[in-house]
């Protein structure tokens, strides 16, 4: 049998009340039921995992923190959800090089935690950093709070360990910042479909102690632009994010915060800067070019925290909203070019057909969180065809999964995805990792 052939090699739990949290996401949307879920402590034993399914012919499903939002971490039935949590080893901060290796199972919170206590700081950060874990983050090319300064997950990566479906392992965990010795391989936003990701070497960035925060009540969308443009002259800027007035008072009524302006908007940007100095002054100096009706500015940490909740209690807000309404809510993680992004949001309700949307997300990358709940039709084609039309991506942040593979044809060429095949079948030539994530059946 395979649960006492894997037993052997790790650690195995079949336990329905237990497996039962592994067998659904973040949104309660998408759900499967797994053969069993392994949970190894090393590389060695994911090897030998990956090496028995492979012989077996069974489906694995790699999983991290489980925060997906795209189903691109929940089982397929009758397959094995390799848990990497176990892998949660960090190791010393090599503060010359600025770096450090992390296995797949550490959480964001606890890298930063790790950098911060040696003077470095992690370059990405996420409202689940409490859970998202840092093979996954990688696995999805995860983007969040500051892009703007650091880039996405894989530009905060400088070499990965991974094992194959066959069961050997890959390792660049060198940390040089120079090695042409043949091209990466696209673990990076692969969502685990070439490889189970069991640890990384990571970049780190200084860490800053002097913050700036400002959430700006504005008259429009083009208005945040044109702020903007402004703010992009401050070095130190780090954050702007956006949200609209429906998700604030969801926010509100999910929290019991108070309004965070004197007046109600059109549209909120927060915004934030980060130095080795006090970046008050520089803000101050771009919020006087900045034509906002209102702008309320943090005088203290708990300032900051308390305008950073208006911003990253979205998700938990609309999440207790789908409970109370009934239906998970359909969510499309979407990016535009800039400057079609407020002809965008203005064709949004429409486009939602009778479902409410939600719109949240990172105003300098114009990625759109689109949440729409309730509606009798699902308008997941009319959003993805109009965000294609504009020239935009289905998925900025959050993968393809399995809730957006039928869709990858909106926004990748034909060769692109022969490409991607390619790639898939020479490195899991049996299709063993993560079936229908990515690519469709």
């Amino acid at each position: 049998m395979l649960a006492d052939r894997l037993s052997q090699a790790t650690q195995v739990v079949t336990d329905p009340s237990v497996t039962a949290g592994y067998e659904v996401d973040f949104t309660g949307a998408w759900r499967g039921r797994a053969l069993l879920v392994a949970r190894p402590g090393s590389t060695a034993e994911v090897a030998e995992v990956l090496r028995i399914c492979a012989d077996e012919g069974v489906p694995v499903v790699p999983q991290g923190g489980n925060t997906g939002l795209v189903g691109g971490g929940v089982p397929v039935d009758g397959g094995v959800v390799l848990s990497l949590r176990r892998l949660a080893a960090l190791g010393p901060v090599d503060r010359a090089a600025q770096q450090v290796t992390a296995g797949a199972g550490v959480t964001l919170a606890a890298l930063q935690r790790h950098a911060r206590a040696a003077g470095l700081d992690f370059g990405v950060d996420l409202a689940a950093r409490d859970s998202a874990t840092v093979g996954g983050m990688i696995a999805t090319n995860a983007g969040g709070e500051k892009v703007l300064r650091y880039g996405t997950t894989k530009a905060n990566v400088v070499g990965v360990e991974a094992v194959l479906a066959d069961g050997s392992v890959v390792s660049r965990l060198d940390g040089l910042p120079k090695d042409n010795t043949g091209f990466d391989l696209p673990f990076a936003a692969s969502e685990g479909t070439l490889g189970v990701i069991t640890a990384a070497r990571l970049k780190l960035v200084p860490l800053l102690p002097y913050r700036a925060t400002a959430l700006l009540g504005l008259p429009s969308a083009d208005a945040a632009l044109a702020a903007l443009a402004r703010l992009r002259e401050v070095a130190s800027l780090e954050s702007a994010e956006f949200f609209l007035p429906a998700g604030l008072a969801l926010v509100r009524r999910h929290t019991g915060l108070p309004a965070p302006t004197r007046d109600g908007h059109a549209f909120y940007v927060l915004v934030e800067c980060a130095a080795t100095h006090d970046p008050s002054a520089d803000l101050h100096e771009a919020l006087a070019d900045v034509d906002a009706p209102e702008a309320v500015l943090a005088g203290d940490s708990a300032d900051r925290h308390r305008l950073f909740t208006y911003r990253e209690a979205h998700a938990e807000a609309i999440r207790a909203e789908s409970t109370r309404v009934g239906g998970a809510a359909r969510k499309l993680d979407v990016g535009v070019p800039l400057a079609v992004l407020p002809a965008f949001l203005a064709e949004l309700p429409a486009l939602a057909g009778d479902a409410t949307p939600y719109l949240f997300g990172h105003l300098a990358e114009a990625n759109v969180h689109v949440n729409l709940l309730g509606g009798a039709d699902d308008p997941t084609a009319a959003v993805l065809g109009r965000v294609a039309e504009l020239g935009g991506t289905i998925s900025a942040e959050h993968g393809v999964g399995r809730a957006k593979a039928a869709y990858l044809p909106l926004t990748r060429d034909a060769a692109s995805r022969a490409a991607l095949r390619a790639v898939k079948a020479a490195l899991d030539p049996t299709g063993v990792l993560n079936p229908g994530v990515l690519f469709p059946g």
